[in-house]
């Protein structure tokens, strides 16, 4: 194994266990005593973009004067303190608890932006002869954790309290920085600062903030779609969440592993629009919890190419400014999840969440002209 790849997708792991913990807490958090509303929920989204920009405006920079292993190590601490937060806001009153979670998400959207800027363009380093596929296999891990992170959340509430699996998580956040980093032999190579911004970075942003909001449309309102829209059992709910997470992983470890001669990566790049497109529009007609499931675990797998494809096809494009390029689609896709997660909270004032996810089957016509350019 090459020095590197165990922190690599050791972070990958932990980012996604991170970073579904809000949406994984839903149900919780919308219930007594935290009785929050729509608004107050999707609310807590928000700070995720204010981090996210932060995180993509810094990466290049931080990575310029601190070299590889000090972007991940900022990354890690950032994380590090989200978890902080979110043990805290177990502790705290109704109240206060608002305004810490408001700051985790804050921390958590700067910790995920620089976090994956670094290990995104790490592994494309380490597995250099095969960019695109170890790109993809590192956020199907990722995804892994975001399956399996709801369902640990839940077990640790059923056993004693929901807080066991954030104090773990810091734990093993900290444990990260003491594992092998991989080693710098681009770093003289690579563009820091405003010499790293280009304007053809642009299209490769726009299909990832886009994506993102539907990704975030799916994944941050899956649980209450199913468990408090359908009144359906709060396991369900959390269990949709995981299916989704579970779909998406699942694609991306069988698309990641299938050889480059074997399968047309632009083409797949390009009709991945098409799935997410269907979902939106068969999930509000869907009643039962099975048909809820399965939906949501193959808009999980619809969903499962387009971030590492757009992050592969955009980082060999800008190989001079590859950490500034990881940088940015990091920071596309808070910027896109804090959308899609917060804007449908007070857009529920106006429309059903039903009909949210039909109008929302429209993104698939940017997204596919953007695909278009973006591979070719």
């Amino acid at each position: 194994m090459k020095k590197g790849t165990t922190a690599v997708f050791a972070a990958g792991f932990l980012q996604g266990s991170a970073f579904v913990l809000i949406p994984a807490l839903g149900s919780i958090l919308r219930s007594a005593p935290y009785a929050m509303g729509n608004g107050t929920y999707g609310m807590l989204y928000f700070p995720e973009i204010i981090g996210a920009i932060i995180a993509a405006l810094a990466a290049g920079s931080i990575h310029k004067r601190f070299g590889a292993h000090g972007l991940f190590r900022i990354g890690v601490l950032a994380n590090a303190i989200a978890m902080v937060l979110l043990v805290l806001a177990f502790f705290s009153g109704q109240g206060l608890v608002v305004v810490i979670l408001l700051a985790e998400t804050l921390l958590l959207g700067v910790g995920f932006g620089l976090t994956n800027a670094a290990i995104n363009r790490a592994s494309t380093l380490i597995f250099a002869g095969s960019a695109t596929a170890a790109v993809t296999i590192l956020n199907g891990v990722i995804g892994a954790a975001t399956s399996i992170s709801p369902m640990l959340l839940h077990l640790s509430t059923v056993w004693l309290t929901w807080v066991l699996w954030p104090a773990a998580l810091l734990l093993l956040w900290l444990l990260t920085l003491l594992l092998p980093q991989a080693l710098e032999e681009n770093q003289g190579q690579e563009i820091g600062g405003l010499r790293a911004w280009k304007k053809s970075m642009i299209p490769f942003a726009a299909a990832v903030v886009i994506y993102a909001i539907c990704e975030g449309s799916f994944g941050s309102w899956a649980n209450i779609l199913v468990s408090v829209d359908h009144h359906l059992a709060r396991a369900t709910g959390a269990a949709a969440l995981s299916l989704f997470w579970g779909g998406m992983t699942v694609a991306r470890f069988v698309l990641g592993a299938i050889p480059d001669p074997w399968l047309s990566r632009r083409w797949v790049y390009r009709a991945a629009p098409l799935g997410m497109a269907a979902c939106f529009l068969i999930i509000p007609q869907l009643h039962s919890a099975t048909a809820l499931l399965l939906c949501f675990a193959l808009a999980g797998a619809a969903c499962g190419i387009y971030y590492p494809y757009s992050m592969a096809f955009g980082v060999a494009r800008h190989g001079k400014e590859g950490t500034q390029m990881a940088g940015l689609m990091v920071g596309a896709l808070m910027v896109g999840e804090g959308i899609g997660s917060a804007g449908l909270g007070p857009l529920q004032a106006l429309l059903s969440l039903n009909h949210i996810y039909l109008f929302s089957a429209l993104w698939a016509i940017p997204l596919i002209w953007l695909a278009w350019g973006n591979s070719s």
